[in-house]
């Protein structure tokens, strides 16, 4: 509890945890429901009908990154817990603290040492416990982070596919009914690359138009999630950026081929296309 101070009261002591006393510390989260805005130091806080007494409010932390309420806590003795609430003799975790970082491996080793001996384990038995580091903890978090955005990656790869796809064939239906047009632009002097610009520019504004709608829909689904689910959302503005340009080049490379179609016509036969 050390390095999570009080906002107001005191923590329990070492005479509480050896004496077993009913008393507890609580997050800013359980001190407003409990109370109100009024100082809930003091109070009852009954648990499995066992009454603890509050001695302080921890300071806020708010949520944590993956959208838990830090503040909705209580913390009361381990023997108090055990005996009082659980009914229990053993604990399901601890928490070791480090002072110095370089020596986390070799601490490691010995708290498995020491739980071998105190669990009776023999040599070449396999541990019945789980040490692990923060380090590990914070590299299976990212590991796990990585396989969503890969995930997340190729769906939306599939998406743009789809879309680009889409694209594609608008712009060759459109090319089809406008044949005639074509024909009469390129009799009164348009050139080959002026009708693939022209067909380029539409499919690039097509693409761009549903990119944005994409991006309003993303920052409309962020903010509801936001507002109704509670998980916390980052709206990065390069992302933004990034998605919009990436939906113009799909138009770019999707309606590249119907607008060399359309700039290949032949004028004769364009303006006796029917």
């Amino acid at each position: 509890m050390g390095e999570w101070p009080q906002d107001d009261g005191v923590l329990f002591l070492a005479q509480d945890v050896r004496s077993a006393n009913n008393v507890c510390v609580i997050g800013r989260t359980n001190g407003t429901q409990i109370d109100g805005n009024e100082n809930p130091i003091g109070q009852i806080l009954r648990i499995k009908n066992v009454p603890f007494t509050i001695l302080g409010v921890l300071i806020p932390k708010g949520l944590s990154p993956q959208g838990v309420d830090q503040d909705d806590i209580v913390v009361m003795p381990y023997t108090s817990t055990m005996k009082r609430v659980i009914g229990g003799s053993t604990l399901r975790n601890i928490n070791v603290q480090i002072g110095d970082e370089r020596q986390i491996e070799a601490a490691q080793q010995q708290i498995i040492s020491l739980l071998r001996q105190r669990h009776n384990i023999r040599p070449g038995r396999d541990d019945d416990f789980t040490v692990r580091t923060q380090q590990e903890i914070a590299e299976a978090a990212t590991a796990t982070s990585r396989v969503m955005t890969v995930l997340l990656g190729a769906i939306a790869g599939v998406s743009l596919l789809v879309g680009g796809i889409g694209i594609m064939n608008i712009m060759l239906v459109s090319v089809t009914e406008r044949t005639r047009e074509i024909g009469v632009r390129m009799a009164v002097g348009a050139h080959g690359n002026d009708i693939l610009t022209q067909f380029l520019i539409e499919a690039v504004a097509l693409s761009a138009i549903g990119g944005i709608i994409g991006i309003l829909l993303g920052l409309g689904t962020s903010r509801l999630l936001s507002t109704f689910a509670h998980w916390p959302t980052l709206i990065s503005i390069p992302s933004i950026v990034v998605a919009f340009f990436v939906s113009a080049a799909g138009g770019i490379f999707f309606g590249f081929y119907p607008a060399r179609e359309a700039s290949r016509l032949d004028p004769i036969d364009a303006l006796l296309y029917e």
